[in-house]
């Protein structure tokens, strides 16, 4: 802190220049305080200096930067950032985020099952989620964020677009990969969106230590043992292999677009745009495909409006809600839960009982998960 005109006569001796600065003289990371007008302002600019919580893309939710506010014309002080600057900086905010991912977690657990249990072709029943769910999405975006709809930029949508065509790409190649080779290592290969996340974030030069990696290791060791990666080497199911694992790639890429689009935009404006992408995107492939997309039974339309409301509405919003906060690193680990807690809604509903090793497994893949979640809070607090 400089030291202000009046101490700086030579009036007071040398050691009694400036005071010492009390707990109550420095601001807080939530309680900024804008300088006074004239110290600390950049010359003739009327702007003044104002330290404020950026999203980071290291998986840690958030780091402190220092942006440039415009003073009012009034000369008032300019308005502290809120909303989700802000929302980093505390515990409660990321415990909350954590809750949610939770939530997340299990309704993205309902769709393995769920599909199993509906009598419609694997790439209708991804086309029907995206549109029942754009048709819920829409209403409320267009009540509630008309403005920012109409305020948001042309990279914020073609990002938005992106998304949903990297969502329709994991969709369309690892739900086919169900009928080719065994769950188990669908499942598993499909859940390497991890490990391709930190790539991809290693590729674009954000470094991820070593914690991480070891969180990700682990927790994916869980999963192929509790899963029991079927190793057949036929070729339907080495094509189905490779496309679980492509499909896990592509949730990587939607993960990580969809994080940088929620910087700004708001998860209602977000989804809807992603999805409706997504949807179009399914549309054209069902149809060049063949895919049969109606004439099914009231039970089975029943059953595609739990999966929307469950997957899709509960599951991959929140998981777009969340990433904001808790970052990519650490939101796309948390899928991994989705392998246990599928084999757990199959055991209960549709009687198929997983093995003994998925008790261990299980906690395998939550101490991983606490290796990148600590490491991230770690960071935060340093």
């Amino acid at each position: 802190m400089g030291c202000p005109r009046r101490c700086q006569r030579a009036v007071r001796p040398p050691y009694a220049a400036c005071p010492a600065p009390t707990r109550a003289s420095v601001p807080g990371p939530a309680t900024l305080r804008p300088h006074a007008p004239g110290h600390g302002a950049r010359a003739g600019t009327g702007r003044t200096r104002e330290a404020v919580p950026v999203p980071s893309h290291h998986g840690t939710p958030y780091s402190v930067a220092v942006r440039l506010r415009s003073a009012k014309p009034d000369g008032r002080a300019p308005r502290p950032a809120t909303g989700a600057a802000v929302a980093g900086t505390g515990g409660g905010p990321v415990s909350l985020d954590l809750t949610l991912l939770g939530v997340a977690i299990a309704g993205i657990s309902l769709s393995a099952p769920l599909i199993a249990a509906t009598a419609a072709p694997a790439l209708a029943v991804a086309l029907w989620r995206n549109v029942l769910a754009v048709g819920v999405l829409t209403p409320v975006a267009l009540l509630r964020h008309r403005a920012e709809l109409r305020a948001t930029g042309a990279r914020e949508v073609r990002l938005s677009a992106a998304a949903g065509v990297l969502l329709a790409l994991h969709f369309g190649l690892w739900l086919p990969s169900l009928h080719m080779t065994s769950v188990s290592s669908s499942i598993a290969l499909a859940t390497t969106t991890p490990i391709w996340t930190t790539v991809l974030l290693r590729l674009r030069g954000h470094r991820s230590s070593g914690l991480v990696w070891a969180g990700i290791t682990v927790a994916f060791l869980g999963v192929l043992l509790l899963t029991g990666v079927d190793l057949s080497l036929s070729p339907r199911a080495l094509a189905g292999d490779a496309l679980a694992l492509a499909g896990g790639m592509a949730g990587a890429g939607y993960m990580l677009v969809g994080s940088e689009v929620r910087r700004t935009v708001s998860t209602t404006a977000y989804t809807c745009v992603c999805y409706a992408t997504a949807a179009a995107a399914l549309l054209v492939v069902c149809l060049i495909a063949g895919v049969r997309l109606g004439g099914y039974s009231g039970e089975t339309w029943l059953k595609l409006a739990v999966l929307t409301l469950t997957a899709q509405l509960l599951g991959h919003s929140l998981l777009n809600r969340v990433v904001q906060g808790l970052g990519p690193a650490v939101t796309s680990t948390g899928i991994l839960l989705e392998t246990p807690g599928a084999a757990l809604i199959a055991a209960l509903w549709l009687g198929q009982h997983p093995p003994a090793a998925a008790y261990p497994a299980l906690g395998i893949i939550l101490l991983g998960l606490a290796l990148v979640v600590l490491d991230g809070r770690g960071r935060r607090g340093g």
